[in-house]
């Protein structure tokens, strides 16, 4: 399928308000019951705003970001979700705040909306919230450094994020609870992205438990159909504790390590070349050492 012509630009809000309230009062008021006294505020008019475009002008998508490094009012067209527009109009957003110099951004997702954001460098904080009748949830992106990953949520929405910004290679260091954590949504339809695009890709996945009785149905069933995009190898030791750390590295400078392997404490690093070449080392020597999972062989992978 040819993909969708639109495209994004920013907004000034003194002569462009009509169109970006137009989207905004279609999806949140209309769609969503949200109080029409609560879809515009104060902060409009001292905010940078971007919209999205289709081929013949008319809005389809909206977001701002705030004086309060906070992107927000997303929002996107009921008949343009799932073509990218929202990707696009958050990469946008995220490019400003880097352009300004901002450390980090942060948001306020809806719900279910969250492996969204997930797959796109943001890490939830804290439990869900209600807004505007809504239940949301904090979400936090860094742009200076490192950021510090503490729970199983931020987990699946690191490891959903390294896999889903991957071009043509991934590394999949797996151990301890990481196949479970394999088949979480977020990360699972990150992998399906990933296999699934039309150009050469390749999956390199080291497991520490070669049976496929621990693997994930849903993970399985993907390996399965795409046998020739995901290669696995069982290390020749796997207590071996000179192994890699469990992480996952992709080729566009990304990388999630977990320093203690079977715990989910660590870093994830976005557009960080350095720690992702070293952790592209660390897990080559480990793949070069280890073997062909052979109870994956009879299953075709």
């Amino acid at each position: 399928m040819t993909p969708a012509a639109f495209h994004v630009e920013a907004a000034d809000y003194a002569t462009r308000q009509a169109l970006l309230h137009g989207v905004r009062r279609a999806v949140f008021v209309d769609e969503q019951q949200v109080p029409a006294a609560l879809e515009s505020d104060d902060l409009d008019p001292l905010s940078h705003h971007v919209l999205a475009l289709d081929a013949d002008g008319h809005a389809i998508g909206t977001g701002r970001l705030t004086p309060q490094h906070r992107i927000g009012r997303m929002a996107v067209l009921a008949g343009w979700r799932g073509k990218g527009v929202g990707e696009a109009l958050l990469q946008a957003l995220v490019a400003e705040a880097a352009r300004r110099g901002w450390g980090e951004v942060t948001l306020h997702a809806q719900v279910h909306a969250r492996d969204f954001y997930a797959r796109n460098g943001f890490l939830p904080e804290g439990a869900p919230f209600t807004e505007a009748g809504i239940v949301h949830q904090t979400m936090r992106r860094r742009m200076d450094g490192a950021m510090r990953v503490q729970d199983a949520d931020q987990a699946e929405a690191a490891m959903a994020t390294v896999i889903h910004r991957a071009r043509r290679r991934l590394l999949l260091g797996c151990r301890g609870g990481d196949t479970a954590l394999l088949a979480q949504p977020a990360v699972l339809q990150a992998l399906r992205h990933f296999a699934t695009r039309r150009h050469d890709k390749q999956a390199l996945v080291l497991l520490h438990d070669g049976e496929p009785a621990a693997m994930p149905t849903a993970l399985l069933a993907l390996l399965q159909r795409l046998p020739t995009v995901f290669a696995l190898r069982l290390p020749a030791d796997p207590g071996d504790p000179s192994l890699a750390p469990a992480s996952v590295i992709n080729d566009n400078g990304d990388c999630y390590f977990r320093p203690m392997g079977d715990r989910f404490e660590g870093e994830l690093c976005l557009d960080m070349p350095a720690p992702a070449r070293q952790q592209d080392a660390l897990f080559q020597r480990a793949w070069d050492a280890a073997t062909v999972c052979e109870g994956f062989r009879t299953l075709g992978i």
